[in-house]
């Protein structure tokens, strides 16, 4: 049996979000049935309905990719949750758990495509995943994550965006007490990563163009702020950093930061989607064995260690609560903000 429900969609790359009744599939016998009481606003929802990186081929689309909701019914061979369990659905709903990166909990990196929460296709029936603006969602267990009671259930929904894409790289390259982490950009992505590496043990920094952001990056867990502008300030850090999280969404020059960087420091591009362009130059990389890479989400196995992470420190994201007629006004600021 198919279970109808309610959302706002994209009906074009141009026109505003509406509502939208469609029919999720009925339950394969791993699957779970998910009542969703909050969705996340992404600016990869925004980007994803306007069709703003050229991915999206198919309309309507329901986007929304960090979901928190409650089990209200289970497949005959689903075991890992039961009705009313609290649970989350993050940007991805399925892989083909097959190749190497699947095998090793690195779904996010599946050699034949994960399965998008929107905008990708089903994996059972061909038909185009439909994401978290929704009343209700279709998972297969495995995608489905455990959420804590103990947490802000209403703030929870971020950490399965912005929450893991910021832990992932903290945990890659290791940080821990007394690592030396700066954070470029304080957005959803950068204030996530300043609490959680605090949590961590390290000691944070905030790259920032903003001189009114002190305030904010100290109660969230940074101690020093740098105003990037200033080349003196820039000076002064030379050399300091095991890590940087890049948080920064468009193309800046990534060179005044690289020098930043300690010997064999890594400064990691998570916010970024498309070209570098003339940002990159090797001689500070050569001269202090200094890396730029890249980081995407987190598997299943370690999205549940995020979250039951942020359960032990108390760590939500800071949230704005809107209802989801107003989407459309939420998505004009949004722009207003990128």
């Amino acid at each position: 049996m198919t279970h109808p429900v309610k959302s706002y969609a994209a009906f074009s790359a141009t026109t505003s979000l509406a509502p939208y009744a469609f029919e999720r599939r009925a339950l394969c016998d791993d699957d779970v049935l998910i009542d969703i009481l909050y969705c996340g606003v992404c600016h990869s929802d925004l980007h994803t309905a306007r069709n703003d990186w050229g991915f999206t081929h198919t309309y309507p689309i329901v986007v929304g990719h960090e979901i928190i909701g409650r089990v209200t019914q289970v497949g005959k061979n689903a075991h890992k949750f039961k009705v009313g369990d609290l649970v989350g659905v993050g940007c991805m709903v399925d892989s083909c758990r097959e190749c190497s990166p699947c095998l090793h909990g690195l779904e996010q990196y599946c050699e034949h495509g994960n399965t998008g929460t929107y905008g990708g296709i089903d994996r059972f029936d061909g038909t185009p995943t439909q994401g978290g603006y929704s009343t209700g969602i279709v998972v297969s267990e495995d995608f489905v994550l455990k959420v804590s009671e103990e947490l802000d259930t209403k703030a929870v929904a971020p950490l399965l965006c912005a929450g893991i894409t910021t832990y992932s790289p903290l945990r890659h390259w290791n940080v821990k007490a007394g690592s030396k982490v700066a954070v470029v950009g304080l957005g959803g992505l950068g204030h996530m990563a300043v609490k959680l590496a605090h949590a961590m043990g390290a000691e944070v920094t905030l790259f920032t163009r903003s001189v009114g952001k002190s305030d904010d990056t100290y109660r969230l867990g940074a101690s020093r702020v740098v105003l990037s502008t200033d080349e003196g300030q820039m000076f002064e850090v030379a050399n300091t950093f095991d890590l940087i999280i890049d948080t920064v969404p468009y193309t800046h020059d990534l060179k005044p930061y690289v020098l930043t960087l300690a010997l064999d420091g890594t400064l990691v591009l998570v916010g970024l989607v498309g070209e570098l362009e003339q940002t990159i130059n090797t001689v500070p990389m050569i001269m202090g064995r200094r890396s730029i890479s890249a980081s995407v989400i987190g598997g299943i196995r370690e999205t549940q260690e995020m979250l039951d992470f942020c359960a032990e420190h108390n760590i939500v994201p800071d949230v704005e609560m809107i209802d989801m007629q107003d989407i459309n006004t939420a998505y004009e600021e949004c722009k207003r903000v990128m």
